[in-house]
């Protein structure tokens, strides 16, 4: 009987069964309805992507009926709040780019579904949606109704745990089985031992080595055949080709032997080869997944939160030490770190780290708040529901709106060298295999493997990912948390360095504060204590921590104007904290060179508190270095009070520009790179957030007391200040790194394929050679990470 395709999943289907609707052909009614969803949604470019790449939709009629159940919904999501709920989705069919494609374009088919963003490698689609208007039940339902029905499994979302992929491993048993057994069975054929009963029992013998390699053969090593598959389907050749070609050139000849009974044939290099590259593959699966755990394990991150002891003191903690239970203090503009039950009467709760939906949600006591919402207004108190997500903080720091688009030009390089590598690897291959053809069959067969296999670019793909994950390692153990391993390319390419002054070069730790002014009575200390308790601006956490102890007063208004100061209401007295002009005050030129808080309660104006700022340890040493081989700059928010102090400490020809706004320093920034310079911003990651962005390389610098920034590209422990030339100087070493290991790949590939198309390199120990390279590799990139993290100074 006839067949052909179905024009959705690409089965076989019998003619006479065969539906056509639209002058397409389909297996069946499920095929044509996903097709009849997509034209009517005009989303048919759905199968331009790739041929047939649907899978038949499933009846699922009742099977979802238990997310009904808020209960059981409220353990799915990720996230809720009245409008914006965000859930992670297990769809095993996704396979190809058409499936990414109509997955991100699911708010198309489904009403109140805001975004989609699928993650490939895990086969997972993150769904942010609107409750009000669509269930968690009718989105697995329309999911479904297209073929790509979500795995839910309750326990893997309680616990955590995700099935494991043991495939790999049961490959590697069998393989190492046959391998061993193979090469017992061929010693008698090695030795041509002339006696009646090894050339009476050798058939049989050989019979039980072609059976023995069978589940190598076809079980082991079918990962290859489909890898090489689907590589030639897509028309893009990939290393695997000619790996899958040399083992069926060698089980093909071996048989070939056999059977015509010429020996005993290779089985033992087959087997032998089959083994030596899953260990070779199961060696590089656990270097990415320790290069995969370092990069996700952020407990080191400097993000400190305020602790509420219990004798109502306050303490600062890092994140990852908060307990359930605990009581915490977010000031404003602050990260809500955990889940928490809010015990304060009322918050104002920017989500937009987490939905992209920047209008504030109002929260009222005993109102759950969830982690990635910035407090905004006065001080908050909230207990906690759960330990901190380190994943989820990493999550949001490594969000797709806070990247930056830059080239990566090693990433390029490894792409390039990979594409051109497989063609010109088969035409070597080839071409040894017609040389040595005309002299010897058995060398030209071994030469025309051997190149195969020999020539992996396995290690050639893998130097630039190790050599940045140990680097990230290394930059984590002392204290600077970078965003993702392409900030340390982006580190080297800097030739210009700006500072922020405030809670920068100078610490918020120290400071010399004094107060000029009408004398303020205990009411008046206690208001002003309790409104700078709610900020985060360096100059505000230190004079909170300068001031003495006083009870704590409730704020019936807070608000922080960036650059300016903060007003609030407190018992129905205003309260104005911040700048002269802020405040409505003048003053004479000399003085408004000084670092001041001015003070305003009511209608009166008490006077001010002048800071003399106490700059960080190392600071001259630091920019003495630095200037040498970059282009040196401070900008500040602040007045030139401190220009000649700057002057004597920092080297000659520093440039110093002051009384920057904000926006002021954004533009700054983009000035300096529209003159083709790589800049990299250091602040403090409060008003310099617009700067962070702009800049190359934003480095926020982290006291105890943080604010999370998403703006930047990398948190530096304030303590570690003085070492910033030592990790710019060890960026620059990590690209020398990858380059020095690029050239040891391709030498090693050179040196690898002479010795094979001469005829001088057997198969199987192509076979053991392949996965040492890795190692080399690995060893080499390691260990000069690890020279040049202590030797530079």
């Amino acid at each position: 009987m006839e067949k052909n395709n179905c024009f959705h999943c690409g089965l076989e289907i019998i003619k006479e069964e065969q539906i056509v609707f639209d002058e397409k052909d389909f297996c069946c009614n499920g095929c044509k309805t996903v097709y009849e969803i997509f034209s009517l949604n005009d989303l048919t470019c759905y199968y331009d992507f790739e041929k047939s790449p649907g899978a038949t939709p499933q009846d699922t009629k009742g099977k979802y009926d238990f997310l009904d159940n808020e209960s059981i919904v409220s353990k799915l999501l990720e996230f809720k709040e009245d409008t914006t709920a965000i859930i992670s989705l297990n769809i095993p069919h996704i396979h190809c780019s058409s499936c990414i494609w109509i997955l991100e374009n699911l708010q198309r088919l489904q009403k109140g579904v805001n975004t989609s963003q699928v993650n490939f490698p895990e086969k997972k689609v993150r769904i942010s949606y609107n409750p009000e208007i669509v269930s968690i039940k009718e989105i697995v339902n329309i999911l479904s109704s297209i073929g790509y029905e979500p795995y839910i499994s309750l326990e893997n979302y309680e616990t955590g745990k995700n099935n494991i992929d043991r495939s790999l491993t049961y490959k590697l048993g069998v393989a190492f089985f046959c391998f061993g057994n193979i090469m017992l069975l061929s010693f008698p054929e090695y030795f041509e031992v002339k006696e009646f009963w090894l050339d009476n029992y050798r058939p049989f013998f050989r019979g039980l080595i072609f059976a023995l390699s069978l589940p190598s053969f076809l079980y082991s090593a079918s990962g290859y055949y489909v890898s090489a598959y689907k590589s030639i389907k897509s028309k893009m050749l990939n290393i695997d080709i000619p790996i899958a070609l040399g083992i069926i050139v060698m089980f093909v000849r071996s048989t070939f032997d056999i059977v015509m009974d010429y020996g005993s044939g290779f089985f033992d290099s087959l087997t032998g080869l089959i083994f030596f590259m899953l260990l070779g593959k199961m060696f590089q699966i656990k270097t990415y997944s320790f290069l995969s755990f370092e990069r996700d394990f952020k407990s080191y991150f400097p993000i400190a939160i305020t602790k509420i002891n219990n004798d109502t003191t306050e303490e600062s903690i890092p994140v990852y030490e908060i307990e359930k239970g605990d009581r915490l203090l977010i000031r404003n503009q602050e990260l809500i770190p955990v889940d928490g039950i809010l015990i304060s009467d009322k918050a104002e709760i920017d989500y937009s780290f987490v939905t992209g939906e920047a209008v504030p949600i109002t929260k009222k006591s005993g109102d759950k708040v969830f982690a990635g919402g910035k407090q905004i207004g006065k001080v908050i108190e909230m207990e906690v529901l759960h330990s901190v997500s380190q994943s989820y903080l990493t999550q949001l720091w490594s969000n797709d709106v806070f990247q930056k688009k830059v080239e990566q030009k090693h990433k390029t390089i490894t792409d390039s060298i990979s594409r051109y590598f497989t063609p010109i690897l088969l035409l070597i291959a080839f071409a040894g295999f017609g040389y040595w053809i005309f002299f010897d069959a058995n060398t030209a067969f071994n030469v025309f493997t051997a190149v195969l296999i020999v020539a992996c670019p396995c290690a050639l793909a893998l130097t630039a990912p190790f050599t940045m994950g140990n680097m990230l390692r290394i930059f984590g153990n002392k204290y600077f948390y970078l965003k993702n391993a392409l900030v340390i390319e982006q580190l080297a390419k800097v030739d210009t360095i700006v500072f922020d002054k405030t809670g920068t070069i100078t610490t918020n730790m120290k400071s010399n504060i004094s107060y000029e002014g009408e004398e303020l009575d205990e009411f008046n200390s206690v208001i002003i204590k309790s409104v700078l308790r709610a900020s985060n601006h360096p100059l505000s956490r230190m004079l909170y921590d300068f001031l003495p102890e006083a009870k704590k007063v409730k704020l019936d208004f807070f608000e922080e104007i960036t650059g300016k100061g903060i007003q609030a209401v407190v018992d129905g007295v205003s309260v104005q904290i911040g700048s002269a002009a802020f405040i409505g005050t003048k003053e004479n030129e000399a003085i408004q060179q000084q670092t001041a808080v001015h003070i305003k309660i009511g209608e009166v104006y008490f006077g001010k508190y002048i800071f003399n700022n106490e700059y960080r340890e190392g600071l001259s040493e630091l920019f003495n270095k630095l200037s040498t081989q970059y282009q040196v700059k401070v900008l500040s928010g602040d007045n030139e009070g401190e220009r000649g102090l700057l002057e004597s400490i920092l080297p000659l020809g520093t440039e110093m520009i002051f009384n920057q706004k904000p926006e002021q320093k954004l533009q700054f920034i983009k000035e300096l790179q529209e003159q083709g310079r790589n800049v990299m911003m250091v602040g403090d990651g409060l008003n310099d957030a617009g700067a962070l962005a702009q800049s190359n390389v934003g480095v926020s610098i982290s006291e105890n007391v943080n604010v999370f920034s998403p703006a930047c590209d990398a948190i530096l422990d304030a303590k570690e200040f003085k070492k910033l030339h030592y990790f710019l100087k060890l960026s620059q070493k990590a690209i020398s790194t990858i380059k020095m290991s690029f050239i040891l790949s391709l030498l090693y590939n050179v040196v690898g394929l002479s010795f094979a198309i001469t005829g001088n390199l057997l198969p199987l120990v192509a076979a053991i050679i392949m996965p040492l390279s890795t190692i080399t590799i690995v060893s080499f990139v390691t260990l000069m990470s690890n020279y040049y993290s202590r030797k530079i100074k």
